[in-house]
């Protein structure tokens, strides 16, 4: 079996605007579908893009770059395939290379008609959801939004507070008071803070009991970070923008510069990453929390990592509101008792909704 083309398919998303600080999401984009055809009709998909950054922004680099890589090949030589690819990171970023990667998954595991979790080994079929916050004006906003997932039955909340050190305190104190001594709440600063006042949050958040305390510092700052860990009890969860991708990861863990890993498909450049550097934590015995991927189907590649893996507690709704829902006729849900469970359909087992993609058609780009 050999691919005989990639394509680009762009069609409308409109969401409504929101933000984490000074970040904006939700602006009108074109989110692209990655679709990768074999001569015997069997096809892969992805999506590429996110409601910030759409797929036109990747265009030249998926077509002018990556095409020529991938038709002709093997589609199940997923490895060699996605080396070649990051090979070319001086010209191509990974999301890209991680749309393409998804796509290539997808079929090999609608060739296998099997699942992709289960060709990577699967190690479970439920994990607990978070919900991840957007911004939210005021602390009590917080505690009540908080509130209401816990009763709703989600096992955790993540704040994305306004990045202003006492402002964030206020947050995390109204959420804890919300929700009681037991309840599971995490901090994430976003790159932020200066190393001094994340030493006074980290203290802070220490004594309100908070899980984990995730990217503090500028995501490049391994020397803070090393200082920052020694200070604190809390767990640092840190590496997810953090520079040079998977092979950038083991200084991280040679200096202990962070407890808990992090990465996603859109951000390392796929999935043959992602299970790379969940198995390097997993080495380490660390944690390696998947983050969320920018649309619903590269959510689901997401998914599939997490089920395969034994070191990432939890998934991620970002931003819990569901804002990053959109372009599949059924899309990842959480149910009453906190938990997602997987699909057991081949491939990424999430069908898109091709009428709605044809309603808001853009253009397919070859």
């Amino acid at each position: 079996m050999r691919v005989t083309d990639l394509t680009l398919t762009t069609f409308k998303w409109r969401s409504p605007q929101w933000r984490t600080g000074t970040n904006v999401f939700g602006k009108p984009v074109n989110l692209g579908i990655v679709t990768i055809t074999t001569d015997e009709g069997l096809e892969g998909h992805s999506f590429l893009g996110s409601s910030r950054q759409g797929a036109d922004e990747f265009t030249k680099q998926l077509i002018d770059y990556l095409k020529p890589i991938v038709v002709g090949a093997d589609p199940t030589d997923t490895g060699a395939l996605w080396e070649k690819m990051w090979k070319l990171r001086r010209n191509v970023t990974p999301r890209p290379i991680g749309s393409v990667d998804v796509a290539l998954w997808d079929l090999a595991g609608k060739i296998a008609n099997m699942p992709i979790f289960r060709m990577l080994g699967a190690c479970r079929t439920q994990v607990p959801a978070y919900a991840s916050s957007a911004y939210i004006e005021t602390p009590e906003g917080y505690g009540e939004e908080v509130l209401k997932f816990k009763d709703m039955g989600w096992k955790a909340y993540k704040a994305h507070p306004h990045g202003v050190e006492k402002e964030d305190i206020e947050i995390c104190k109204a959420m804890r008071k919300a929700v009681g001594d037991d309840y599971i709440l995490m901090l994430d600063a976003s790159w932020r803070y200066p190393y001094e006042a994340a030493t006074r949050i980290g203290r802070a958040i220490e004594e309100l009991g908070f899980y984990w305390y995730e990217d503090p510092l500028i995501e490049e700052d391994m020397t803070s970070y090393e200082k920052l860990r020694e200070k604190l009890d809390i767990p640092i969860m840190a590496t997810e923008y953090a520079p040079g991708g998977l092979y950038g990861m083991a200084p991280w863990v040679m200096h202990r510069a962070t407890d808990i890993l992090r990465g996603d498909v859109a951000i390392c450049g796929g999935i043959t990453p992602l299970i790379r550097l969940c198995h390097m934590a997993d080495a380490f015995r660390m944690k390696c929390e998947i983050h969320h991927g920018g649309n619903s189907l590269l959510n689901a590649a997401n998914l599939h990592v997490t089920m395969a893996v034994p070191n990432c507690e939890f998934y991620e709704v970002f931003p819990c509101s569901g804002a990053n829902k959109y372009g599949l006729v059924e899309d990842i849900e959480v149910d009453s008792n906190g938990m997602v469970t997987i699909p057991e359909k081949p491939g990424l087992g999430y069908e898109i909704d091709w009428d709605l993609v044809e309603k808001d058609k853009v253009e397919v780009i070859k």
